[in-house]
C-alpha cells in the first residue's frame, strides 16, 4: 500500500467496509436479539413467516368469527380482498427479503470508491464522515420511534380513516356513528396496517439515508479519470446499484397491482382507467431510484470537458509530430512503416480521444430504465386478464418475444 495507509485511512477502509443501510436500528436489533435474524441478514424465511403469523392470519381467524371470510353481509369477503391478501402476503414479504438483497448489493459500492482511487487523500476524512453520519441516521432511535408514532397518529387516524371503503366489508361497516369496525378490522387497524406503514416508510427513509449519503460524496473533489473505459470515469460500478432496489420495486408495483385489481373487481372499473396512475408511479419509482445518481453529473461533466481540453491538447501534439515524421519528410529512410510503433500509438490516442468523448454524464442507463420499469410492471401483468382473453394475451406476449 502506499503512503496513505496510516491509522486515519485503515479506519476509513474499515467503515466502508462495514457500510451497510439496513444493518442496524432498533428493529433489526430487535429482531436479531429474537433470533428472527442474523448479523448477514439471512433468515428470511423465519422473519417472513412471523410477520405473516402476526398481520395476516390472526386477520384471518377473525373474519371466520366474524362470518366474512368468503361471504355474510358484505360487499368484500376477507379471502376476496385482493389488496388486504396481496399486501400480508406478497408485500410485506417482499419488503422483508429486500432488505438481504440491498445489504448484499450495496455494501460493496462504498469500499469501491477508496478501491478505485476516485476519493482524494485530502478528503479521507469528510468521507469517513459521510459514511458514519450514514451510520448513526440508520442507527438511529429516535427516527424509529417517529416513524412508530407518524404510523398511527396520521397513518392509522387520518389517511387509512379517510380512505377506507365507504361499504360494507369484513373489517367494517357504515354506521350513523360513523365507520364501525368489526373484531378482524380492529386488528387489521391497530396492528396489521401499523406494521405495514411502519416498514414502508423505513424503506423510505433507508432511501433518504442512501440519497444523502450520494450527495455528500458528490460534494467532494472525485479524482475522476476522463480515459476509464466505462466512459463513467470510473463512476460506473455506481450504475449497478440501482439494482439492488429491484425487490423493493417489485413489492410497490403488487401494491398497486393490489389496489387496482379491488377497483376493478368490487367497483366495476377497468385497467385503463388506471393508466395515468400506472404511468406516475412507475415515473416516481424510477426517479426515486435513479435519481441520486445525477448528483454526480456536474463532476462528470467538469471531468469531461477537462478531458476533451487536455487529450485535445495531447492528441494535437502527438499527430504533429506524427505528421512532420511520417508524411512531411522527417522519418529515417531506414525506419520501416510497417509494424512502426507510431501507427499504433496514433491509434491509441485516437481511441483515448473517442472515450473522453463518447464519456456519459449521469450513471445511469436505458437497459438499467427498462428493467426497472419492467420490475413495477410484472405484477400488474395478471390484470391483464380483466381486459383480454388468456389466448390474446399469449398470442401478444408471443408476438413481443418473437
Amino acid at each position: 500500500m502506499t503512503a496513505r495507509t496510516t491509522e486515519s485511512y485503515a479506519r476509513v477502509l474499515r467503515d466502508a467496509q462495514d457500510f451497510s443501510l439496513v444493518h442496524g436500528g432498533p428493529l433489526f436489533q430487535l429482531l436479531l436479539r429474537s433470533r428472527l435474524s442474523s448479523d448477514s441478514l439471512t433468515l428470511v424465511a423465519r422473519r417472513i413467516a412471523v410477520f405473516v403469523l402476526i398481520t395476516w392470519v390472526p386477520l384471518l381467524a377473525l373474519a371466520a368469527h366474524d362470518g366474512h371470510l368468503l361471504g355474510g353481509a358484505v360487499a368484500i369477503p376477507f379471502l376476496l380482498d385482493a389488496e388486504t391478501d396481496i399486501r400480508f402476503l406478497v408485500v410485506v414479504p417482499l419488503l422483508l427479503l429486500a432488505e438481504l438483497v440491498v445489504h448484499r448489493r450495496l455494501m460493496p459500492v462504498v469500499r469501491a470508491f477508496l478501491d478505485r482511487n476516485l476519493i482524494r487523500e485530502a478528503d479521507d476524512e469528510r468521507f469517513d464522515a459521510a459514511v458514519n453520519s450514514a451510520f448513526r441516521l440508520r442507527n438511529s432511535v429516535v427516527a424509529e420511534l417517529l416513524l412508530f408514532a407518524l404510523v398511527y397518529a396520521v397513518g392509522v387516524l387520518v389517511v387509512w380513516r379517510h380512505t377506507a371503503l365507504t361499504v360494507s366489508t369484513w373489517y367494517g361497516h357504515p354506521s350513523e356513528g360513523g365507520f364501525r369496525l368489526t373484531s378482524a378490522g380492529i386488528w387489521y387497524a391497530y396492528v396489521s396496517l401499523p406494521i405495514f406503514q411502519f416498514l414502508l416508510l423505513r424503506w423510505y427513509y433507508r432511501l433518504y439515508i442512501w440519497i444523502r449519503f450520494l450527495w455528500q460524496v458528490s460534494r467532494l473533489e472525485l479524482s475522476l479519470v476522463p480515459t476509464h473505459p466505462d466512459l463513467l470515469g470510473g463512476l460506473g460500478f455506481l450504475g449497478n446499484t440501482v439494482f439492488a432496489f429491484s425487490v423493493l420495486l417489485v413489492a410497490h408495483g403488487a401494491m398497486l397491482a393490489a389496489q387496482i385489481a379491488n377497483r376493478i373487481f368490487f367497483a366495476g372499473a377497468s385497467l385503463v382507467d388506471f393508466k395515468e396512475e400506472i404511468f406516475v408511479v412507475v415515473v416516481f419509482l424510477l426517479c426515486l431510484v435513479f435519481g441520486p445518481l445525477l448528483v454526480f453529473s456536474p463532476q462528470l461533466s467538469r471531468a469531461k470537458r477537462r478531458g476533451l481540453l487536455e487529450y485535445g491538447a495531447l492528441a494535437e501534439r502527438y499527430v504533429r509530430d506524427f505528421d512532420g515524421k511520417w508524411l512531411r519528410g522527417d522519418a529515417q529512410q531506414s525506419e520501416p512503416l510497417m509494424g512502426s510503433a507510431d501507427i499504433q500509438s496514433l491509434a491509441d490516442m485516437g481511441n483515448s480521444f473517442a472515450v473522453v468523448r463518447t464519456m456519459r454524464l449521469a450513471p445511469v442507463s436505458r437497459d438499467a430504465v427498462l428493467e426497472l420499469a419492467a420490475c413495477v410492471l410484472v405484477p400488474l401483468a395478471p390484470l391483464l386478464l380483466t381486459i383480454m382473453p388468456v389466448e390474446d394475451l399469449v398470442k401478444k406476449l408471443i408476438g413481443i418475444v418473437l
